[in-house]
Order: structure tokens, then sequence, then C-alpha cells
């Protein structure tokens, strides 16, 4: 579709509806601001939303672009403009130890919901975020709710993001910058209603989560800790920092990867690079025990794997998930050690602890004091 040569229009107007290439923006009819608008990269005429340069604005959340690095580039080839707040229609789950077996629906754009909550400001907060056609109700994110209620009285919020998680790949990982942003409006309103510190918050996110905890950290500064559980490799390996999670997000960023062989042809869901501060790679980080292994499908599109053309398994991708639960409340499992490489550690040279001591990974990563300002590469084996 072409451009569409029509007027457009400098902001949205009352009980107006315009299209732009079939895609229609709209205001409220209560207000003459805009709920969201499609900005077109030529002046005084609409393009088809998915030009280059295109970019789309939301209420609370901001404006989106779809040029580089965003799309455009050899790790991004397809180009989408992340779905509205509503369309996507991010929610948040708390769990307390009040109600460690049923979720209360909170919400930043409605800060009484906060107030009238189990919440508390004088606990600190966790957030657990999912990925790909994942769901915020899923049991894993509840039972590292319960498992942290179990060792700390905090606030336990599972973030389901379903109704933009559940999409083609591509779309989805466009996404995450709306839930992202959602995540950063939220602790924004904790600061500013509640007077809640970002010191206090501990963002945990799965595949594509992981991503989104990073734009999160980007938009909300002084955030303690993201931990990264096998972060997405498709659209997201290789980028520049603005695009995936990078060190800069929190003043801790703690990185698990368990799946981290090439996607095409091994079908390694998880990044390979190195992305936190301290980055784990238990058992190599490719193959973990008890899964099967991956098998290599040459000539294959990111979007047919995740689209069911193959029948893919991911097994190493989750395994980062129960390592993290597993780690929580056993402060004696998985110490982890600095090597040059895994073969290097298979072959045992890399025994020691530096005068820092040897991290453990997952939920006492944040116990380590060598952390620099540099990655730090770790491996250990699992049962």
């Amino acid at each position: 579709m072409g451009i569409q040569h029509r007027d457009f229009p400098n902001k949205c107007l009352k009980n107006r509806r315009d299209f732009c290439g079939g895609i229609h923006f709209s205001s409220s009819h209560q207000t003459s601001k805009c709920q969201f608008c499609v900005k077109c990269p030529f002046k005084n005429h609409i393009s088809h939303l998915l030009h280059p340069g295109a970019e789309v604005c939301y209420n609370r959340v901001g404006c989106f672009n779809d040029a580089k690095p965003w799309a455009g580039t050899l790790e991004r080839p397809i180009t989408k403009l992340p779905w509205s707040p509503e369309q996507i229609n991010t929610r948040f789950l708390l769990y307390t130890r009040s109600n460690q077996n049923s979720f209360q629906v909170i919400s930043a754009a409605n800060p009484s919901t906060i107030s009238s909550s189990n919440f508390r400001t004088s606990r600190k907060t966790s957030f657990v975020i999912h990925g790909f056609t994942d769901s915020g109700e899923a049991s894993w994110l509840s039972d590292i709710c319960r498992k942290l209620l179990a060792i700390e009285d905090v606030n336990c919020i599972s973030v389901d993001w379903s109704g933009g998680s559940r999409t083609a790949y591509s779309q989805a990982a466009n996404n995450i910058r709306v839930v992202g942003a959602e995540v950063a409006y939220f602790i924004d309103i904790l600061s500013k209603n509640f007077a809640y510190s970002a010191a206090n918050i501990h963002l945990i996110g799965h595949s594509l989560g992981a991503h989104t905890a990073g734009e999160a950290g980007k938009r909300a500064k002084g955030i303690a800790r993201i931990t990264g559980l096998d972060p997405a490799e498709p659209y997201f390996q290789n980028t520049p920092i603005e695009v995936r999670l990078d060190p800069s997000d929190a003043k801790l960023v703690d990185v698990i990867h368990t799946d981290s062989g090439p996607l095409i042809p091994s079908l390694g869901f998880g990044m390979s690079q190195l992305v936190g501060h301290l980055d784990f790679f238990p058992n190599g980080g490719v193959h973990m025990p008890g899964c099967p292994q991956n098998i290599e499908i040459p000539n294959i599109t990111v979007e047919d794997i995740w689209n069911g053309v193959v029948n893919f398994i991911t097994c190493n991708h989750m395994r980062a998930i129960k390592y993290y639960t597993d780690s929580i409340g056993n402060t004696g499992i998985f110490t982890s050690y600095p090597c040059a490489n895994w073969n290097t550690y298979q072959a045992g040279s890399c025994k020691t602890c530096p005068s820092s001591g040897c991290p453990k990974m997952g939920h006492y990563a944040d116990t380590y004091k060598g952390v620099t300002t540099s990655s730090q590469v770790f491996y250990l084996t699992t049962s």
C-alpha cells in the first residue's frame, strides 16, 4: 500500500477518526488529546503504518518509531510498531504473604487499587515478567513469588502481557517496548504517589521478558537489580544497547544463559552475547542435563520457528526459570567459577575463586562482592 495523500491533522480532534493506510487513530470524545496517533514521516501526508520512520504515540507510555535500530537491520528484518496499551492490556498481579495463592490486580493508571491492596511500601518489590506466547498467570511466575515469600516479606508482582505475547514473534518483540514502558510507569507512580524508591525493586524476566525488564530499566532509573532468564536471541542479539538488556539498565544485571546455541540451524532461542554484569553459563549454556538435544534445521526463518512450522523444543530455554526458582532459599548451590570458556572449565582448570569470592548463580547472585562495570563470565555444572 502506498502513501495516502491526505492532509495530516496537527492533533486529534473530538469525535474524529482518520485513517492511515487503512489503520485508524482516534481521540476521546471527552478530550482533544489523542489516545493514540500515527505520526508519518512526510509533512502533510499520511503514510502506511509500516513505512520505515513511522511513529506511534500512546498516552502514558509515550512514542515509538520503526526507524533503525528498531527495524530495517539484519537483526530486525521485519518492521513492526508496538501495539497500543489497550490491546496489549498489561496487568500487574500482586502476591503477598497475605494472598500467596490468589493475586490482586493493581494498576498504576488507578493508584487507588495499589492503596487498597496488600502492597506495602515497607517491603522490597519483585516484578516477574514472562516471555513469548506465555502468560502472567502461568504457574512458574506464582511459583517464584511463593518461594520468594517463603524467605522474605516482599511485594511480588507478576506482569501479564499475554495480550501482546501471543502473536507473531516479530510483533511480540516490539510489543515489549510498550510493556517495558508500562512497568516503568508503574515504578514512576510508586515513586511519585507512594515515595517508593526504585532501589527497592528487582525485575526478573524470562526470554522476551528479560528485554522488557531492560526497557523498564532504561526508563525508570535507579532500579536495584534485573535478572535475565535466558534473554531471547532473535531480534536482540548483536543489537545496540537501546534495543536489548544491558548492564546499564540496573545497578546489578545478572543473566542465566541456558539455550545459547545459534537459532539457525540449532534452534537456540537464548542469547550467547554477554548482556549483564554477571553472565552465567551453566553446563556451557547450550545443552542442559535432562533436555533433549536440539535438532538442527537449515534454511528456516525465525517466524517459521515461532509460528509452529517447526515443532521446536524449549526445554533448554525454560531451564533458566527452573534454576532461578531452585536457587531461592538454597544458598549452598550453584557456585560459579570465572573461566575463559567452557572447554577450559571442563578440563578442570577453573575451580578456584578469586579474592572477591565466587558468585552464586540465581537468587543470591547479588551477594557477590566482585561486580565491576564490565561483564564477567562464570561457568558451573548442574545435575
